[in-house]
């Protein structure tokens, strides 16, 4: 085999490869995070920044990040377990199906086929194929009919997902209490916590889009002008109920 060949083979097979992206789960994780980190925390700080005292700001929002890390770290943690603890249900339910009941798990196969027009011939190979190997009968159902892949509820994945929207809480919050740590004049960090809240959230919401495989500029720019927009009202939307109750 001549080397212009294998170099015009490894051409065209480079050609079909996808980029490598990050796990959307930990992206949407960090997103929670993040985006509640910068809306919470900022709208506390805000709302504190009318007393004039540049402590009480500091303090309280360092108090409302520990305090708001590890709540927003539990709740991603139990959840993602409760999800874990129901595909692990699913699987144990699956299992004993594919063991016991071979026309029921047929079914699942046939179903998981039907807005696709195979032959009976081809579906029936497929199906003997399948219960000739329980393994892969269960991983076929459970990926194609139940639509749950094992590696989205490794147990593992809890503890990242929490550790996940944890982080993302705590730099949140940090970015947007900042200005009150460099900057003497309370309404200077107040306008300064504004400005680089709404420039954090559009690069999040930019880069966020790219990790997960846009390449299209305009779209990547459109979410982050969106994550801001929606940030900011968020914020000012908490902002305005704290000095309300404040007044």
């Amino acid at each position: 085999m001549s080397e212009a060949f294998m170099n015009e083979k490894t051409t065209k097979s480079d050609e079909y490869l996808l980029p490598a992206r990050i796990n959307t789960r930990l992206i949407s994780d960090a997103t929670i995070g993040l985006s509640d980190g910068l809306t919470v925390p900022f709208a506390l700080t805000a709302g504190l920044s009318a007393l004039g005292d540049s402590s009480v700001v500091i303090y309280g929002g360092l108090a409302e990040l520990i305090a708001g890390g590890i709540s927003m770290g539990l709740g991603g943690y139990l959840g993602a377990k409760s999800e874990a603890d129901a595909y692990e249900a699913a699987l144990t339910e699956t299992r004993a199906i594919v063991a016991n009941d071979h026309n029921k798990a047929a079914c699942f196969v046939q179903g998981a086929f039907s807005e696709y027009d195979f032959s009976e011939n081809a579906m029936l190979e497929i199906t003997t194929s399948l219960l000739a190997s329980p393994n892969q009968m269960v991983d076929f159902i459970m990926r194609f009919h139940h639509q749950l892949a094992e590696a989205d509820y490794a147990p593992s994945r809890a503890y990242l997902s929490g550790v996940t929207i944890a982080l993302g809480y705590v730099l949140g919050g940090a970015i947007a209490l900042l200005p009150y740590l460099f900057l003497s004049s309370i309404n200077d960090a107040f306008v300064s916590s504004v400005i680089v809240m709404a420039v954090t959230l559009f690069t999040f919401g930019w880069m966020k889009t790219s990790l997960v495989g846009e390449s299209d500029r305009w779209i990547c720019f459109r979410n982050g002008v969106q994550m801001m927009v929606l940030g900011g009202v968020a914020a000012g939307a908490a902002m305005g109920c704290v000095k309300a109750l404040g007044s």
